[in-house]
């Protein structure tokens, strides 16, 4: 059981400010995903929890205990890393008992903790073998018992799928997400780049950006209602479709008039909102469709991705204008180099101002 809360939490080498301002409260069992683009500080932030980097500025408490001049060792955190740093010459079992005989526990404690990992962790008919003769997801398995064993209060995972290939993604995915099942008291952080670990993992999303939180929530409050159009455009992949414009008409609904001279009307109400404001009108690729009406968007398809189930469109730039890309249900391939029309239902549009949604004014 752990609650997590960090307050005003800064970090800077020198004059350089690599975080700064990061509040969050982190709920006891909650599974949360740190994410963003390189170089924004999720790593930083997680090694700050840990204890492995200095808070410059700021609090961060577990169970309402100040954290910040404790010791790694005295904080009740086991950490995952990316590499399975394995000792090579030892086996499984050795590997995960291995932090329970420096701490100098019974030799039954030991036993009971490490059998009880392996079980959780499907490891029972490998703990004899040395870590040459198991896959690269059994190791990362065995790195996360020895977490497991500890019995902490806080786990957290540095990247732990990265070194892995895609199916071995796949399977540890669900083995993680299996594992959480199972300790459902367990609070975890855990740190990726890849937005399915972070979609299908975590109970709250904590994206990253400029040194700074820009939106936390649930993976499908991020994905239905982003704040901001970063969050829009780093969640989802194909990204979120933006296209200039102004609004047209004010009310419950929103009328929008595009550059590119198409129309839309959007389900957000805007009565304290001027006429021929401009607005980033944003539509994912799978909300957008053929047509039926005055379309929102006509272009020429440059190129088609066929991957079975859906078809990705590319749509020649128009001008300055980011390409547009459209996702849609079945095989299309006979598209490429056709103009086709799209429009999108009103409730799946978004508006943006200033880099801000409509949504939260």
């Amino acid at each position: 059981m752990a609650e997590l809360k960090l307050s005003n939490v800064a970090k800077a080498y020198g004059d350089v400010k690599v975080l700064k301002d990061i509040n969050l409260d982190i709920k006891t069992g909650e599974l949360i995903v740190f994410v963003g683009p390189s170089g924004c500080g999720k790593s930083t932030l997680l090694r700050m929890i840990a204890g492995l980097e200095r808070i410059t500025g700021g609090d961060f408490t577990i169970d309402g205990v100040r954290m910040n001049d404790v010791p790694p060792a005295q904080r009740g955190i086991a950490m995952v890393f990316q590499s399975y740093a394995l000792y090579p010459h030892m086996t499984v079992r050795q590997n995960m008992e291995f932090a329970l005989k420096i701490a100098k526990k019974s030799a039954a404690e030991i036993n009971a903790a490490v059998e009880k990992a392996a079980r959780i962790l499907q490891l029972t008919p490998y703990l004899e073998r040395l870590p040459k003769a198991l896959s690269g997801g059994q190791r990362q398995r065995v790195a996360i018992g020895r977490a497991i064993v500890r019995d902490p209060k806080v786990y957290l995972f540095d990247e732990p799928l990265s070194n892995l290939d895609a199916a071995l993604r796949v399977a540890t995915r669900i083995e993680i997400a299996q594992l959480k099942e199972a300790m459902p008291d367990s609070t975890m952080i855990y740190v990726t780049h890849d937005q399915v670990e972070a979609m299908t993992l975590a109970s709250r999303i904590v994206v990253l950006a400029g040194g700074g939180i820009s939106q936390v929530g649930t993976p499908l409050d991020l994905y239905q209602r982003p704040e901001n159009e970063f969050v829009a455009q780093f969640i989802g992949s194909p990204a979120m479709n933006l296209m200039p414009g102004e609004i047209t008409a004010t009310g419950a609904q929103t009328r929008i008039r595009l550059a590119n001279g198409g129309e839309a009307l959007a389900d957000i109400p805007t009565t304290s909102v001027d006429l021929g404001l401009k607005v980033n009108l944003g539509v994912r690729p799978e909300d957008l469709v053929p047509s039926t009406g005055i379309p929102l968007f006509t272009g020429q398809v440059e190129i088609t991705e066929a991957l079975g189930e859906v078809t990705l469109l590319y749509f020649a730039r128009q001008g300055e204008a980011a390409q547009v890309v459209a996702k849609l249900p079945g095989i299309h391939s006979g598209l490429r180099h056709s103009t086709v029309s799209l429009s999108a239902d009103p409730s799946k549009i978004h508006l943006f101002h200033s880099g801000r949604s409509l949504l939260y004014r």
